[in-house]
C-alpha cells in the first residue's frame, strides 16, 4: 500500500541559513529523543560523490519500540521497531529512505506557492495530499513550550519575531524567507489497518515537522554565523554524547500516546 502527503513550512529565514540550522537542530533535537536503550543511533556521517552529486550520507538506527501504538506494539515482532534510516543530503534537495517511508524535500526561496515541485507524473500528483503548516499556531502543537513557540520569540542576533498570526503577510522586505517542501510517501503491507497506520503516520509527521521548525527557528540564535565547519564538529560530539545516553540508558525522551 502506497499513499504520499506533501508538508509545507513555509519559514522566515534564507535557504543558505536553513543548511546550518537544519543540521544544528537535528543534532540538538536527537539528544532530547535518546535514552533507556532507545532513541537514535547514528553509524555513519560522512561526505559523498555519486554520479556527479555531492553532499552528506548519513545512516542512522532509530530504536522506537516506546514511541509506536499499543496496538502496532502487539501485533508487530521486535525487529519493527528498529528503523534503518539512509539519507543522501545535497542541498537544497534531500532524499532520506528508511525502507519503508521515504522523504524527500526541496527548500525553495519563496512562500510555498509552488504545485509539484517534486514533479511527480499528474495521476501521482491528484492523489497528494497538500499539508501546510504554520510554525507560529500554537493550536498546532502538541507538545507545546513556550520558549519553543515563535509567537513569543524575538532574535537578538537577528531581529524577525515574534510571528503573529498574519507573519507571512508581514514580512519586512529585507527579510528573508522559505519553504520546505517535504514529500512523505509511505509503504506497508499490513492489508486491513491502511487507514488507521497512514491516520498515525500523517499526525506524526506532521507533528514532527512542526515542532522541529518551531525548535530551529527559537534557536536562530544560537545556530546563525555558524560554520558547516562549526556544524561537523558538533555532529561528531553528538554521535560520541549519544552513543553514551544510548549505552547508560539516560531516558530522555518521552513515549507517545497509544493510539
Amino acid at each position: 500500500f502506497l499513499f504520499c502527503a506533501c508538508s509545507r513550512v513555509v519559514l522566515p529565514i534564507s535557504v543558505e541559513e536553513y543548511q546550518v540550522g537544519q543540521l544544528y537542530s537535528v543534532a540538538e533535537a536527537s539528544k532530547n529523543e535518546t535514552g533507556g536503550g532507545e532513541g537514535i543511533e547514528v553509524l555513519k556521517n560522512e561526505p559523498y560523490e555519486e554520479d556527479g552529486e555531492k553532499g552528506q550520507f548519513t545512516h542512522k538506527i532509530y530504536h522506537l519500540k516506546s514511541k509506536v501504538p499499543a496496538y502496532v506494539r502487539m501485533l508487530a515482532p521486535e525487529s519493527a521497531f528498529v528503523f534503518h534510516e539512509k539519507a543522501w543530503n545535497a542541498y537544497p534537495y534531500c532524499r532520506t529512505d528508511d525502507f519503508e517511508i521515504k522523504i524527500e524535500t526541496w527548500h525553495k526561496p519563496d512562500m510555498g506557492t509552488v504545485e509539484n515541485v517534486h514533479d511527480l507524473d499528474e495521476q501521482t500528483w491528484r492523489s497528494v495530499e497538500v499539508v501546510p503548516i504554520d510554525i507560529a499556531n500554537k493550536e498546532e502543537v502538541a507538545d507545546y513550550k513556550a520558549e519553543e513557540d515563535p509567537s513569543l520569540f524575538h532574535s537578538v542576533k537577528t531581529g524577525r519575531g515574534p510571528l503573529g498570526p498574519e507573519w507571512k503577510n508581514e514580512l519586512k522586505t529585507d527579510c528573508p524567507y522559505m519553504c520546505a517542501y517535504k514529500l512523505v510517501s509511505v509503504k506497508f503491507r499490513w492489508w486491513g489497518f491502511q487507514t488507521r497506520v497512514e491516520n498515525f503516520i500523517h499526525r506524526q509527521e506532521k507533528r514532527i515537522f512542526t515542532n522541529f521548525h518551531r525548535q530551529l527557528f527559537c534557536w536562530v540564535d544560537k545556530w546563525v554565523g555558524l560554520t558547516m565547519e562549526d556544524i561537523r564538529r558538533m555532529e561528531e560530539e553528538t554521535q560520541r554524547e549519544l552513543e553514551e545516553m544510548r549505552q547508560k540508558g539516560d531516558v530522555r525522551g518521552t513515549s507517545a500516546t497509544d493510539e
